[in-house]
């Protein structure tokens, strides 16, 4: 019997110290299509995907590079993408920030190769620029119940640190019950001031990570289009949903709008990966969302999305766990237990 899913894409900050040896652990039946990926690493003198996997010592100084991450997670998660049962039909693709250059692979739009040339050119060219940073706050209490008002007021915080002389502030990314907000040094030092702390760690700075998804980043979007050709884009083969919550249907748009808002609109505007969860349910009522590793961190977003819209009556933290226990829903393959659910 078919099950279908919905194929949910990493972004960065999901290769962590736990996920060393990620494609070893899990891909070494997958040696041509990571060998494919260290020859495009090894013909710009970069460090290959398959040493950095296998390196004796995570360090979070150089395993947050955008030079670094990019090009691992993109690995893992496509290798992923290329693991799952056969009983598992994919009805649509979407993914988190960067984990949109990994749906497109996923759903065909770029090939494998065409995608890590997007995915490694794009995390070359944060890292030189590295243009402001991201923190991490959250608007929900700690039972999954989005608290509308507390959001509407810390997004007019943002609103007014942006307005101040010198200040850069905005929303990078809607993250479930998260906010992640990007800007200048003094824009993300003001919020910092401005809030109370949460959880022993929220505001929380994202190390390595730039201003992505706002106005900040136009330097490295036009750097994009003008290294990354639309030859290496073709038409989806799957729905994809994109940081909006816009569905790209196959054959229904060109290739050059789709290479336009990847290398243009989804890194200087904000994403709303909340939205493309919310959206995904709706729109194909899969019944699974399989969230490519790796790293399970992306599974909390997914979850408080589809429990704001009440999913199939999830209704918060309780009944989601309870859900999960007994008929999961959610399934990251980063987590060994879970993967094994839906993975050959």
């Amino acid at each position: 019997m078919t099950r279908t899913a919905v194929l949910i894409c990493p972004g960065r900050g999901t290769y962590n110290k736990a996920e060393l040896g990620y494609l070893s652990r899990y891909h070494s039946k997958k040696q041509a299509l990571i060998s494919a990926f260290d020859a495009m690493r090894d013909a710009t003198g970069q460090e290959s995907v398959s040493a950095l996997d296998a390196a004796d010592r995570y360090s979070v100084s150089k395993y947050t590079r955008g030079d670094v991450a990019s090009p691992l997670i993109y690995a893992s998660a496509i290798a992923d993408a290329q693991s799952l049962a056969e009983d598992i039909d994919i009805v649509a693709v979407t993914g988190n920030s960067m984990g949109w250059y990994i749906a497109l692979a996923a759903a065909g739009a770029l090939s494998p190769q065409a995608g890590f040339e997007v995915v490694n050119t794009m995390g070359q060219l944060m890292q030189q620029h590295l243009i402001g940073g991201q923190l991490v706050y959250p608007c929900q209490s700690e039972d999954w119940q989005l608290d509308r008002r507390r959001k509407a007021e810390l997004l007019q915080l943002v609103s007014d640190i942006a307005m101040r002389p010198s200040h850069q502030l905005s929303l990078s990314i809607d993250l479930g019950g998260m906010l992640v907000l990007a800007g200048n040094a003094e824009g993300l030092d003001a919020f910092e001031r401005a809030v109370p702390p949460l959880q022993d760690r929220f505001p929380m700075r994202l190390a390595n990570h730039a201003a992505f998804h706002t106005e900040l980043q136009a330097p490295v979007a036009a750097a994009g289009r003008a290294r990354l050709s639309q030859s290496l884009f073709g038409p989806a083969k799957k729905p994809l949903i994109d940081g909006r919550g816009q569905i790209w249907w196959p054959g229904a748009d060109t290739v050059e709008s789709l290479w336009r808002y990847t290398l243009n609109t989804q890194v200087v505007e904000p994403y709303d990966f909340t939205r493309a969860v919310q959206v995904a349910a709706q729109e194909f009522a899969p019944d699974l969302f399989i969230i490519a590793g790796p790293g399970t961190t992306l599974g909390g977003a997914v979850a408080q999305s589809l429990v704001q819209i009440n999913w199939q009556g999830l209704d918060g933290k309780a009944a989601f766990k309870t859900r999960q226990a007994q008929d999961p829903v959610v399934v990251a393959m980063g987590d060994p237990a879970q993967r094994a659910l839906v993975s050959r």
